[in-house]
């Protein structure tokens, strides 16, 4: 059975992209498998572990949950988008600083958790960091070391604002 591939426009780490995907391919599918982006990880592939997180028109979105052809006309956020060239994010440095990452399969979903969380509320307290990131499953840090990279990346990030 052949099915018919859809074309999809979207701006992608704040570059145009077009690609062709199956109706049904998930969007995770699509960043990793037709645009090469690897950064998001298949984790449970049903929305519940937060390892498939981008940032999608500003809101923090499963990847395994999105088909591909909704990404068309929209923004879209990875891993790899957040750096400026070699100069990592605040968020990026807060979590290597604060030894948030371990194996670094669940980070690039929390990384872009915490982008969102903080983007919302730069100065968020310890339990609205925990119940933002309750969605987000680690299994080797701890969160104890998250929740400390959250908090020095805020303070960080209000800084640079002020």
């Amino acid at each position: 059975m052949t099915r018919e591939k859809v074309r999809v426009q979207a701006i992608v780490n704040e570059q145009p992209v077009e690609f062709l995907c199956e109706p049904r391919q998930s969007l995770l599918e699509c960043l990793r498998d037709i645009l090469g982006l690897t950064g998001a990880k298949e984790g449970c592939n049903d929305g519940n572990c937060g390892a498939c997180a981008v940032i999608m028109d500003g809101r923090l979105v499963n990847s395994c949950l999105v088909l591909g052809v909704e990404a068309h006309g929209r923004r879209i956020t990875t891993i790899e988008g957040l750096a400026r060239g070699a100069e990592l994010h605040p968020i990026q440095r807060a979590f290597l600083e604060q030894g948030a990452v371990q194996c670094g399969f669940c980070t690039p979903g929390l990384i872009l958790a915490t982008k969102v969380l903080l983007d919302r509320h730069p100065d968020p307290s310890e339990p609205q960091i925990r119940r933002w990131l309750a969605n987000h499953l680690c299994r080797c840090t701890g969160y104890d070391k998250i929740v400390r990279a959250v908090r020095k990346a805020a303070a960080e990030l209000r800084e640079v604002r002020a």
